[in-house]
């Protein structure tokens, strides 16, 4: 299959798995808190590489052990405790929402810290980005000034995507994307892991009637959410740029919408339009080829 078609199904499947996460998230705070949720999304990623791990573990740590922390750090163990505690104040489908500011970031972050160079149509996609998401902010039924803070930790973690995002293609970029998954996570795991049993975890899991459904959906988003997916996003990084895979945050939100509205979460016509918005952001920065 030639590159350009792999890239856009890979594209198109990370954004429905991680749409679909926002959801997952919800569900898992049905019984554990959102610390907890994180705690355990990365602590089951990170077991289910083990495997991995062991297949990949000849690998040069002197050469790739600072890219391989700060994806960890940045790409999986910062934004899973800023989007579960963000959703204790706002709905699913405005944190998926939001999360489209990641390829803004992340061309951002590559003009700032590795001199990447950019088109006028991408500064311009850019731009209708941000007023897409400024939309969705207004479009929110409930603009409170809590949920300016909830909302404003969506916006850091999208900033720590973005970060990872320019780390792997600068520092993994020559990394087989397996290795560089598991060897990431096998940094930050034990670090979840040891929180999570610092908590109530435990009793929480033999008091709470919700507990076995809730680990359930959040093993979900550990395995599938997280490790898989992660594979398949930093290959498509190799294979396309920080920018095009950045850009998969934009069809999430889509995504997190539907799941949304099958929840009952209230969607304004303010914030539909910011997504045809965002939308037409993203068609402009990848109208060249990247």
């Amino acid at each position: 299959m030639p590159a350009k078609n792999t890239k856009w199904i890979i594209l198109f499947l990370l954004a429905l798995v991680w749409g679909s996460s926002f959801i997952l998230m919800k569900r898992g705070l049905e019984a554990f808190s959102s610390s907890q949720v994180a705690a355990l999304r990365i602590s089951i990623a990170s077991v289910f590489l083990i495997p991995f791990l062991i297949k990949h573990y000849k690998i040069n740590l002197k050469k790739y052990w600072l890219g391989l922390v700060l994806a960890g750090v940045f790409g999986n163990l910062i934004p899973a405790f800023l989007f579960t505690k963000a959703e204790t104040g706002i709905s699913s489908s405005l944190a998926g929402m939001l999360n489209a500011l990641t390829p803004l970031f992340t061309v951002i972050l590559g003009w700032i810290a590795f001199r990447n160079k950019s088109t006028p149509l991408q500064i311009v996609g850019i731009l209708i980005a941000f007023v897409g998401a400024l939309f969705l902010l207004s479009g929110d039924k409930n603009p409170q000034e809590s949920g300016l803070f909830y909302a404003f930790l969506v916006i850091l973690a999208t900033l720590c995507y973005a970060i990872s995002v320019n780390c792997i293609k600068h520092f993994l970029n020559d990394l087989n994307s397996i290795a560089a998954t598991a060897w990431s996570f096998a940094f930050i795991g034990p670090v979840a892991l040891i929180y999570l049993f610092s908590t109530d975890f435990t009793e929480v899991m033999q008091t709470n009637p919700n507990a076995v459904s809730s680990l359930g959906y959040i093993s979900i988003l550990g395995i599938v959410g997280s490790a898989l997916s992660v594979i398949f996003f930093n290959y498509l990084i190799k294979l396309s740029g920080a920018v095009f895979a950045a850009s998969s945050t934009y069809i999430i939100p889509i995504v997190a919408v539907g799941w949304g509205i099958f929840d009952g979460e209230i969607i304004t016509i303010i914030q539909i339009a910011a997504i045809f918005v965002i939308l037409g952001g993203v068609w402009l920065i990848n109208k060249r080829k990247v």
